[in-house]
């Protein structure tokens, strides 16, 4: 009962969120199948020669967005994957045969360690070490102070479970060079690669050039349907392709995945400095709104303690803490785009390591959030709120 009860209101928040005028975001898996295949009909003539033949295991489109994405990053080879926990696993086994060291340094919050099931030990063999737990990227210090040898240091670029947090520039050259000085190889889990440009400040390829090696995904931020790419060093790419048949990753067709990809690049990959930059104002406009008194009083808010991290967001994706339950957070967001056809949050979940009682919400602004002034994120705080309170009563 319980997997059909998920599924009923998976199904009531994806028809609020289609039915919602205004929203921050609209996700690639939003929308029903038929609109989606339409969708990809009527755009993917704009990007390949739809009189081509299919791809078989690999070639026609697939090996195109393979091209293309090794340019973007500046690298001699790539090879498309269906996943990028498949991607990751074969990278950091290629680079633990070349090294001699089976250890992969990361952070505790990174990908592989939380949403992957110890794949990279069960899988392929490999050993996990932490420079650090704190809530952001290593530093050098910590790179130079770490323990023991490793043969891998591997940046998540941002690191989502922790805000998606960046480095600094400084600080990110600072930590590969301390990883070089180890005699380690880099390799940037970057999944959400894409909309690092702006923090930084520097172009794609130069910071995909930092690394031995690179994996991004194509529908965390360009609107894909699935798919990774890996990019590194001609032998380290055929290596990975060796590994990927493997795997089970050699599949017969895809080019609808490859078709979306390139219509990712081509289209969303341009706009995403404006996504970053206005997500900087949803940010703000939120703090301002949460710390505001309830409306109709002089006192108190009805969220007196709330985070909005980080306070000027690094990407186009960032977190909203506040003091209720996940299940009262998610009832009010989902009333509000039902009755009020405004999407301002989308998913609540229990903060986990933190206090009971404590939520947390990822934001992320897309094209549709571009149309949101600062008054129209205040207001929809205020309505929000008031779902909340409604069935909550005011957060102690």
């Amino acid at each position: 009962m319980g997997d059909i009860s998920e599924q009923d209101e998976r199904r009531r928040r994806l028809a609020a969120w289609k039915a919602s005028g205004r929203t921050l975001w609209r996700g690639s898996a939003d929308r029903p199948l038929g609109e989606r295949l339409a969708a990809l009909a009527a755009d993917a003539p704009s990007v390949h020669d739809l009189d081509e033949w299919t791809d078989v295991y690999g070639d026609g489109v697939v090996a195109e967005l393979e091209s293309r994405v090794a340019d973007l990053l500046g690298f001699p080879a790539a090879a498309f994957f269906p996943t990028g926990t498949m991607a990751q696993q074969v990278a950091l086994r290629c680079w633990a045969g070349r090294t001699g060291n089976a250890t992969v340094a990361l952070h505790p919050l990174a990908h592989p360690e939380v949403h992957e099931g110890g794949a990279l030990s069960v899988v392929s063999g490999l050993r996990t070490v932490h420079p650090t737990s704190a809530p952001r990227l290593p530093t050098a210090g910590e790179i130079h102070a770490a323990d023991e040898p490793f043969g891998t240091l591997m940046l998540e670029l941002p690191l989502r479970d922790a805000g998606f947090v960046l480095p600094t520039w400084d600080e990110l050259v600072a930590v590969v060079a301390a990883a070089r000085e180890r005699d380690a190889v880099v390799h940037f889990d970057g999944a959400r690669l894409w909309e690092c440009v702006t923090h930084f400040g520097r172009p794609l390829k130069e910071i995909a050039g930092l690394a031995d090696s690179v994996y991004v995904s194509f529908y965390k931020s360009l609107d894909g349907m699935s798919g990774a790419m890996l990019v590194g060093p001609s032998a380290v790419v055929e290596e990975a392709r060796v590994w990927r048949h493997r795997y089970g990753g050699q599949l017969f067709q895809q080019y609808p995945a490859a078709l979306s990809a390139l219509l990712g690049i081509e289209r969303e990959l341009p706009r995403l400095p404006s996504y970053v930059a206005h997500a900087r104002v949803v940010a703000t406009a939120l703090a301002e709104a949460f710390g505001a008194p309830a409306r109709g009083t002089e006192g108190e808010p009805d969220a007196p303690w709330f985070r909005v991290h980080p306070r000027t967001p690094h990407t186009h994706q960032f977190q909203v803490w506040l003091p209720y339950d996940a299940a009262v957070l998610n009832e009010a967001a989902v009333r509000q785009a039902e009755e009020t056809g405004v999407t301002l949050f989308r998913r609540w979940f229990d903060s986990g390591a933190g206090p009971p009682g404590v939520a947390v919400a990822e934001v992320t602004v897309g094209s549709a959030g571009l149309e949101w002034t600062a008054q129209d994120v205040r207001r929809a705080v205020g309505e929000f709120m008031e779902r909340v309170v409604a069935e909550n009563g005011s957060a102690d």
